[in-house]
């Protein structure tokens, strides 16, 4: 018997705001993740105010088969939720599913290539 390939899955994590609008942004990162590579399993969540949260996310991609879950967090600064919150909610993934291997990328604000974008941006005239 073969061993089935390992599943990696993706949750963009973000803020979250009670307005569905402000999830557009988000939500066009997960479509574009899908464009880029159809195969990915990527999915949006957020801290709080939206839904799913973390653990909703994770335990979806889990129940489809991912044995391994990126966490890309998608705030611009190191705040709170980066800095306290975030670690405590993986070390609870981490309780919740240890047969799964979580890893928790930079914050997107931090990628020196979202810093040159956005002073290309704000550069513009």
């Amino acid at each position: 018997m073969t061993m089935a390939a390992e599943m990696r899955g993706i949750v963009l994590l973000a803020h979250g705001s009670r307005d569905e609008r402000w999830r557009e942004p988000i939500e066009a990162v997960a479509a574009r993740v899908l464009k880029d590579d159809p195969a990915a399993h990527v999915v949006c969540a957020y801290m709080e105010l939206a839904t799913p949260d973390l653990h909703s996310a994770a335990a979806g991609l889990i129940a489809d088969g991912a044995t391994a879950i990126r966490v890309v967090p998608l705030f611009l600064g190191m705040g709170k939720h980066a800095r306290e919150d975030l670690p405590l909610q993986l070390d609870a993934l981490r309780k919740a599913w240890p047969q799964v291997d979580f890893s928790l990328a930079r914050i997107v604000g931090e990628e020196p290539e979202l810093i040159e974008l956005l002073a290309r941006i704000a550069a513009k005239s």
